[in-house]
């Protein structure tokens, strides 16, 4: 019988991965996190330090932590102190975007995502720690962006600012589950409201029924042409569990959202064959990418956990399916704790470096299997 490997995805997470992104994975010589190591597990050369990944760390070890990882608290609290006094620029200027490695603010563009992942991590580290000065932190940033990244229109939040180029839903997606993480740590309506703006933004702009919708104009229609019929199997895995923590925390039925979320997901984005969740479709199905990504076969797992909450779904076969192909394929690397991050359509590794940033994915991903695990292991 096929079975979730809970056994192997809790040694993944707090015997492999933890301890190495807890040591090889610090930047000793400046502070912080590196942006990535290499596939022998050592620091690369690169020269930058995204904010988004300094901010997903604080949430991996915040979430460590509160699961009873002894050194998650020290090392949460590390990439905090580092956040706030490289990243934060003013009341009127946000978060930066990406530092040099030495600290210094490389682009200190405002962008909609890298704001939304320091609510999420200010979110986690308040409900580890229940610091005041993050829940200060997180209404500053939520401030910041509604007051300096709202277009005169009000319709959701310019991507960033200056805007150029198309609207995109991505950072709105990730401004919804920050949203959710600080009202769930906090009780405060204000971060529930902003949760259900960009709610009702996915049901009227985003999602047609049965696809999501990645760039549009100005005026929140789908792009015209090609670049207006992508979808990513991975976006609406991610939605749909988004949407069901939404749903557990509000009350408001948005199970046939999520539920058609996953079913054009697993008709047209997964490979029948290895159970790889494709990069990218076509609104069509037609795959545009069949290369997979680690975190796309990580949003499947979540997404399949959601409909057993929603709707009762049994979740053993794909969620086993995909956790199976993440130990065995992407996790399955040197130093044991890395990873190889992405396939192409023959299975054949792309990778050159172990970006930081894939860590969220995972532990995300495996926390929300052990949440569940008695639960599933009584069905």
């Amino acid at each position: 019988m096929t079975t979730i490997p809970f056994a192997e995805i809790r040694s993944w997470m707090f015997d492999k991965a933890l301890p190495l992104w807890g040591s090889a994975g610090l930047d000793h010589e400046h502070g912080g996190f590196l942006e990535e190591l290499d596939l022998e597990g050592r620091r690369t050369d690169v020269a930058f330090k995204r904010v988004r990944v300094t901010c997903r760390q604080i949430y991996v070890f915040s979430h460590a932590s509160l699961l009873g990882w002894s050194q998650g608290s020290a090392l949460a609290a590390r990439g905090y102190e580092y956040l706030i006094e490289k990243a934060w620029q003013g009341p009127d200027k946000g978060w930066a975007k990406v530092l040099t490695r030495a600290g210094d603010v490389l682009d200190p563009t405002p962008d909609l995502y890298d704001q939304a992942f320091t609510l999420f991590s200010l979110a986690w580290r308040y409900r580890e720690s229940r610091d005041p000065d993050a829940l200060q932190r997180a209404h500053d940033t939520l401030d910041f962006i509604q007051r300096h990244m709202r277009p005169k229109s009000g319709e959701g939040f310019w991507h960033q600012l200056p805007p150029t180029g198309p609207r995109l839903q991505n950072p709105h997606m990730h401004l919804l589950e920050a949203s959710l993480a600080a009202f769930e740590a906090t009780e405060d309506e204000r971060f529930l409201e902003q949760a259900r703006e960009v709610v009702e933004l996915f049901q009227s702009r985003f999602f047609d029924g049965r696809t999501l919708a990645e760039y549009f104009t100005e005026d929140w229609k789908r792009l015209p042409g090609e670049q207006g019929r992508i979808a990513e199997p991975g976006h609406q895995l991610e939605w749909a569990w988004i949407l069901a923590q939404y749903q557990r925390l509000t009350g408001e039925d948005v199970s046939r959202e999520a539920e058609a979320l996953v079913a054009f997901a697993e008709r047209h984005g997964v490979d029948p064959a290895s159970h790889a969740t494709y990069n990218q479709v076509r609104d069509d199905g037609a795959p545009l990418d069949a290369a997979s990504r680690t975190w796309p076969n990580t949003e499947r797992v979540k997404a399949h956990v959601a409909l057993y909450e929603l709707l009762g779904r049994d979740p053993n076969v794909p969620a086993t399916q995909s956790t199976r192909l993440l130990l065995d394929r992407y996790l399955n690397a040197t130093p044991p704790g890395s990873w190889i991050d992405n396939f192409d359509a023959s299975g054949r590794a792309l990778s050159k470096t172990a970006p930081t940033s894939t860590l969220y994915h995972v532990f995300l991903a495996f926390a929300e299997v052990l949440r569940l695990e008695d639960r599933l292991k009584a069905r």
